[in-house]
């Protein structure tokens, strides 16, 4: 899929590969949602659909925060409060202990309401403000809001996929 360029782009990429996500995850056999199955974010660790879901979750939730903190004139934390980015794994697993005993049904609601709040934030925006200039380093902040769905969407997607191909 192309890197989206403009507002419509950017909608579009979430939409259809959320819904893609949501297919597969449609997939995951209940009893195993919790299964530690999956190459973890962090080097030698290991995963559950449960913890994918909720590290989704995560970086949904923390693009709203970026946004929320910038619109109430707070300084910048990124990735995370006292997380620096070559600490991504252990971001990952705050997100996953964040949810740990969320239910398989809970999880997937609050990924759609994370995605419902990214759409209602773009629709916000105009082109020129997502993708006119840098918003974070070099990075545009349609950049940004699409490194951290659309893109985390098709990785957890292919993550799933794979894993449903083994016959669990």
């Amino acid at each position: 899929m192309a890197v989206p360029e403009t507002r419509d782009e950017l909608l579009a990429a979430i939409e259809k590969t959320f819904v893609q996500l949501e297919r597969d995850l449609d997939r995951v056999p209940l009893g195993t949602v919790r299964d530690p199955v999956l190459d973890g974010h962090a080097k030698d660790t290991k995963m559950s659909p449960s913890d994918l879901v909720a590290y989704l979750i995560g970086w949904n939730q923390q693009v709203l925060i970026w946004h929320q903190r910038r619109s109430a004139g707070l300084p910048d934390e990124f990735p995370a409060a006292g997380i620096k980015w070559n600490q991504l794994g252990a971001l990952a697993q705050r997100f996953y202990s964040e949810h740990e005993t969320e239910s398989w049904d809970y999880l997937r609601e609050e990924l759609r309401d994370a995605k419902a709040s990214i759409i209602e934030l773009i629709n916000g925006y105009e082109d020129d403000e997502l993708y006119g200039e840098p918003w974070y380093g070099k990075w545009t902040m349609g950049r940004m809001i699409s490194f951290n769905t659309s893109s985390p969407y098709v990785n957890a997607r292919s993550r799933i996929r794979a894993w449903l191909r083994t016959g669990q």
